[in-house]
């Protein structure tokens, strides 16, 4: 399975920061600092959105220049949009180790072997993650928790990964 040319979101423009054209990114990297190695940072679509010349760090953000901003209107005009980089520019991750985005595409089997779908997504709806499996005889996604007891294995090399559906529990009665 390849990765290469899978982007990865790592930043979001906050906003202009002072009154020299400054920019505040937020990073979503585990050192902030570590957009500054990354080159130009992409749009959704892979078209350039930000090449930062300089940065400094500012706890969970880099604040600094960027070649395509001069003013900070047009820091401001940017708030929002989201940076990417290419799957390729991130280090490999250590054995038993995978970066989420490796997940999606993958088929999602259940314990008899039968293909369940594939992975359309990881989400993060504020408590766990979770997978959105697109169903493979079509219809509406649904999300698995991304943990031990419901994904209790992976197989990313392979390309699925053993779903186990949580069972459907109905109303109880009150006590």
């Amino acid at each position: 399975m390849t990765t290469d040319n899978k982007l990865i979101l790592v930043a979001q423009v906050a906003g202009g920061f002072g009154v020299k054209g400054e920019v505040r990114v937020t990073a979503w990297t585990a050192d902030p600092m570590a957009l500054m190695t990354y080159g130009p940072l992409l749009r959704a679509d892979g078209s350039v959105g930000l090449t930062l010349t300089s940065a400094r760090p500012e706890k969970t953000a880099v604040v600094g220049r960027a070649k395509e901003i001069a003013t900070k209107e047009q820091a401001d005009a940017l708030r929002g949009l989201k940076l990417y980089i290419h799957r390729d520019r991130l280090p490999e991750p250590d054995e038993d180790e995978f970066y989420l985005a490796d997940l999606v595409g993958l088929q999602a089997r259940d314990p008899d072997g039968a293909v369940l779908g594939a992975v359309k997504a990881v989400q993060n709806f504020g408590a766990d993650d979770m997978l959105e499996i697109a169903p493979a005889s079509g219809g509406p996604t649904w999300y698995l928790p991304f943990t031990r007891a419901a994904v209790p294995e992976l197989h990313i090399a392979d390309g699925w990964l053993l779903a186990v559906r949580p069972v459907e529990v109905g109303e109880r009665e009150p006590d």
